[in-house]
């Protein structure tokens, strides 16, 4: 069976996902496949009539169905009854994910729906696994740390990864007792629709999932003030995340996870193993084609093997396979939108300009749609625009350094703090650097996470707030409240 299809001939969620059903709506916002730049659909845009709806249904269907105080386990069965029907659905979820995003369709089948499935396995395990504490207090009383779920949980989702990062908002919510209502991307929420369609139909209760589509201005905004959301988690631009909580300020207090942009370093020393390095590297500069706030978008190499290793990483280059997300074979993807494009470009062009010398790349490829080649860039400064500006998209820069203070030094962003990759054999070199490396995640002889989603995930600095995945994606879900008793 093949994966390919024709994009024209796929039928498509249109409307807002409230309670049980879809609720049609009229088409606002125009959007364009990028893989051929053709107009093919209008976005919807939720007013806050549309929000309150949703908050009230998410209100209602925690109450009737008492899903906050069902025992655990069964939280855990009906969530891995969801996880189930999100494999058997695995072809029609990648086709509606693959039409109008960046996630090629074979793509989706290897990964991300695979890994949204187990993701929400994973955090339906904690609804029996964790709960409240007895803590150590006088012998005359009893001390206890209860928690319990929020209420309603709004998210909002990015469009680079939308399946997964619906699953990274969903899964811990749910499994911790709350009802979400979730704003996916405008520009790619398909999949994330047919995802909540897939819950009421594993039997979750009708109304803990609302799905509204809109912008950030209008949706968003009525999303994270609602008085009837208590809690706020958000993935996307770190401008994006501080208009959040400026909102939020605006109309009361409230918690938020915020994981926000990147511009992240590639540290790697002399004595790695350069094959193995250039291998990762031009893995993270081609993966969904750089579009990813992890991406590792600073390569900072000891000098004296500089010239070896972005030989190895140009070569990897070659190989790539450029073409439609709809297509099976399509190993590299095309930037999400013409304005995404002509703003990447802009600033590899500025940093050029500012005498870098561009390597590799540095143009559009002559495909249709909206693709770029996978671009190095050196001789760069600290204050270049490439160095300074979360690009996303496949545009590396290549700075070199004598020791490991230069290269710490280099590595230090003065805005992001996301994640940071580090090669070397040397394993006192990496625990050294991997606790001094300003990060809130460090990759050592490899870059990009893998399975094990009891690691968390979350930025140092601007870029975020509180951690996704792991058992503290699970935590951030419940609020505690502490107990003394006098006996």
């Amino acid at each position: 069976m093949t994966l390919s299809f024709d994009p024209d001939s796929l039928s498509l969620p249109n409307g807002h996902f409230i309670g049980s059903r879809l609720i049609e709506a009229r088409g606002e916002l125009p959007t364009h496949r990028p893989s051929d730049a053709k107009a093919y659909w209008d976005c919807p845009v939720a007013s806050a009539d549309i929000v309150d709806q949703a908050v009230d249904t998410a209100q209602k269907a925690l109450k009737e169905s008492g899903w906050a105080s069902l025992r655990p386990r069964e939280r855990t069965k009906a969530m891995q009854r969801w996880a189930d029907l999100i494999e058997q659905e695995a072809v029609p979820l990648a086709k509606m994910e693959a039409v109008g995003s960046t996630r090629p369709v074979g793509h989706l089948i290897a990964g991300d729906i695979a890994v949204t499935a187990e993701q929400i396995r994973f955090f339906a395990e904690f609804a029996d696994k964790e709960g409240s504490d007895l803590v150590p207090t006088a012998d005359d009383s009893l001390g206890m740390i209860m928690t319990e779920a929020y209420g309603v949980v709004g998210a909002i989702t990015p469009w680079n990864f939308p399946l997964s990062m619906a699953g990274w908002k969903l899964a811990p919510a749910l499994a911790a007792g709350n009802a979400v209502v979730l704003k996916p991307s405008e520009i790619t929420p398909f999949s994330t629709l047919y995802l909540a369609e897939l819950a009421v139909r594993a039997g979750l209760p009708a109304g803990l999932i609302n799905i509204v589509l809109g912008d950030g201005p209008t949706t968003g905004s009525a999303i994270t003030g609602h008085p009837g959301i208590a809690k706020v988690s958000f993935t996307g631009s770190t401008a994006a995340g501080a208009a959040i909580m400026t909102n939020i300020a605006r109309t009361g207090v409230k918690p938020m996870t915020l994981e926000l942009g990147g511009k992240s370093p590639q540290l790697v020393f002399a004595d790695a193993d350069l094959d193995m390095a250039a291998g990762a590297i031009a893995t993270s500069l081609l993966g969904n084609a750089g579009q990813a706030c992890v991406a590792g978008s600073r390569l900072i190499v000891e000098a004296k093997v500089a010239d070896v290793l972005v030989d190895a990483i140009i070569a990897r280059l070659a190989a790539i396979r450029p073409g439609p997300t709809w297509n099976e074979a399509t190993d590299y993807p095309p930037i999400i939108s013409e304005r995404q494009i002509g703003r990447m470009d802009s600033i590899v062009r500025a940093t050029v300009d500012g005498g870098a010398e561009c390597l590799a790349g540095g143009k559009r490829l002559d495909c249709e749609g909206y693709f770029y080649a996978p671009t190095l860039i050196s001789g760069v400064t600290a204050t270049s625009p490439a160095v300074l500006e979360e690009i996303f998209g496949p545009v590396l820069t290549i700075q070199t350094f004598e020791d490991e203070e230069e290269a710490l030094t280099l590595a230090d962003h003065p805005t992001y703090g996301l994640a940071a990759g580090l090669f070397t054999r040397d394993l006192s070199r990496a625990i050294r650097l991997t606790r001094r490396l300003q990060a809130g995640t460090v990759w050592v002889n490899r870059y990009g996470r893998s399975r094990d989603h009891i690691l968390p995930t979350g930025g140092y600095k601007q870029s975020g707030i509180g951690k996704d995945l792991g058992r503290e994606a699970y935590l951030a879900n419940r609020k505690s409240k502490s107990v003394l008793i006098s006996l």
